[in-house]
């Protein structure tokens, strides 16, 4: 039998990653565990016949948010034997849908456009589960694709309180839409135990997240977490059945590209033994550099290569 945490007022942090949080649950490195999460403020929840969970708004009336805005995350996880300096490996072997909806907004002086849109516009996207579709209110649908916008580990002692809005090394609010079942996830870990979140479900979403959501909605996860002592890394890294995937974050674009290029890089020559003026010409050929997002305070880029490209030579 899978453990399970479901999101809840006893289970949840809401806005906010320390490295002082209270396991939910300990595991043994290798072990799966399945684990809801919830979205919504209560001014952004959907009327009827559209379906609520009750611990939803249990969360409203009972958890104190501790940054605003942030994510309702469920968590944290614990993985015995876990070191600060280690990896920690995270299969995402299942996503379901929570909800049968979903949300998304447009505000004022946010996302990519702050100046152009002087309203706030909220839409309820009702989300089918046996077509896989979400239907717009303009009457197109969306494919749905879900993914945790948010999986972190706790961040480093010395950080103290950090929102979750931002996402850093430790990941947090990454919003990248490779991030799917079938894919896998390498977090650096900072603390004992690596103490593992999720939360920010997501129907649907381009590249950039350009008005600052996505379909925003309550999904189902099932992963296996497994401590790499074998691996080092300074950034989150992630790989699909066909790609490996390096990360970067920060308020410069700029930055970002010279970060997880450079990350890249260093796969490349560690994986294949190419020196880094071959690894740098096979990026500018075959390496496909992306835009995660542009709305959380710390830009994002990813950089994507498919996996051929990385049998030593």
């Amino acid at each position: 039998m899978i453990p399970r945490i479901d999101a809840g007022a006893e289970t949840v942090h809401w806005g906010y990653f320390e490295a002082g949080l209270k396991p939910l649950l300990t595991i043994q490195s290798g072990e799966r565990v399945t684990i809801s999460t919830v979205s919504g403020n209560a001014d952004q929840l959907p009327p009827p016949p559209a379906s609520v969970p009750p611990a939803l708004h249990e969360i409203h009336e009972r958890v104190t948010r501790r940054m605003l805005p942030g994510h309702i995350c469920t968590g944290p996880v614990a993985v015995r034997g876990a070191k600060a300096g280690q990896v920690l490996q995270v299969d995402i072997e299942e996503i379901d849908l929570h909800f049968d909806w979903g949300f998304n907004f447009v505000r004022p002086l946010s996302g990519a456009l702050p100046y152009d849109f002087d309203e706030f516009r909220l839409i309820h996207i009702p989300l089918d589960r046996e077509r896989q579709i979400g239907k717009l209110p303009w009457g197109m649908d969306i494919p749905l694709k879900p993914f945790f916008g948010v999986m972190a580990v706790a961040p480093p002692p010395q950080w103290g309180t950090l929102s979750t809005l931002p996402p850093r090394p430790n990941g947090g609010n990454l919003d990248n839409k490779e991030l799917v079942a079938g894919t896998t996830l390498y977090l650096p870990i900072y603390v004992d135990d690596a103490l593992f979140s999720v939360g920010d479900g997501h129907g649907a979403q381009g590249d950039g997240e350009v008005c600052v959501t996505a379909i925003e909605t309550g999904l189902i996860g099932t992963f296996r977490l497994t401590v790499r002592d074998d691996m080092e890394l300074k950034w989150p890294l992630a790989e699909t059945p066909t790609h490996m995937i390096t990360m970067a974050f920060d308020p410069d674009l700029d930055d970002c590209v010279v970060i997880a290029l450079r990350q890249m890089i260093d796969l490349i020559c560690a994986r294949t033994g190419l020196d880094r003026y071959q690894a740098h010409a096979l990026c500018s050929l075959t390496a496909d550099l992306r835009v995660t997002q542009v709305v959380n305070g710390n830009k994002g880029i990813h950089v994507m290569l498919e996996k051929r490209y990385l049998a030593r030579v």
